[in-house]
């Protein structure tokens, strides 16, 4: 039988709906697991569900990164590239819980990462790079010049993909293969996709105006 006295009702359930789970209800009123799970089994407290447990766990995850909040006007510009290259060539379904841009484009890459870096404030040790070539290249040597291009050391590449049947002739146009440059942070990217909605209202079609609209500016003016 529960110790836990009646008169704990309603601070427990407060408790429940504040995102406390009966682990930590348990700890931080002194009792055992057991005597929490009989409590809510004897008042009929309606447990989450596994999605709505994990949905919470992960908003009071700390994020790994720190977004600058004042921006100069330069930085400003590169926050507004660095979400623009991910809207055309970052990894956006709906699954995807991590940041992964993909190009073969030297410049491109040390744009973005820039962005991560200054704007989006990362954290070296969780930047992860992949690299992709042809059986024909050397991955060794890829691996050296993309580490040279992004300052990501060597150790956090991971296990290259080698293409071994392609057409000879592609290779001219990936001479240092493609890279995907990853974070493993799905707050940021949410974030990423939160900026790129609010770019894509600048986009919006305004509403076509009539013609008594036209004649009353042209009466003002």
């Amino acid at each position: 039988m529960s110790k836990i006295n009646q008169r704990r009702l309603t601070q427990i359930r407060n408790l429940y709906k504040s995102g406390s789970s009966m682990k930590e209800i348990a700890r931080d009123l002194g009792f055992t697991i057991n005597e929490v799970c009989y409590f809510f089994r004897k008042n009929k407290i309606q447990c989450r569900s596994r999605i709505e447990s994990n949905g919470i766990k992960f908003q009071r995850k700390k994020p790994s990164f720190a977004i600058k909040q004042k921006l100069s006007v330069d930085e400003l510009i590169l926050k507004t590239i660095g979400v623009m290259l991910y809207w055309g060539e970052g990894s956006k379904w709906s699954g995807e819980k991590i940041v992964d841009l993909a190009n073969s484009d030297a410049e491109m890459i040390r744009l973005f990462l820039s962005f991560l870096r200054k704007i989006c404030g990362i954290k070296e040790s969780k930047l992860r790079a992949f690299v992709y070539c042809y059986k024909n290249q050397s991955a060794g040597e890829i691996i050296k010049f993309w580490s040279s291009v992004t300052k990501i050391p060597k150790k956090q590449f991971t296990k290259p993909y080698i293409k071994k049947y392609f057409d000879p002739a592609k290779t001219q146009k990936m001479v240092h293969g493609l890279i995907h440059i990853r974070y493993g942070d799905k707050k940021l990217l949410l974030q990423i996709k939160e900026w790129i909605e609010e770019y894509k209202e600048y986009g919006q079609i305004p509403k076509r105006s009539t013609g008594r609209d036209c004649k009353s500016r042209a009466s003002a003016s």
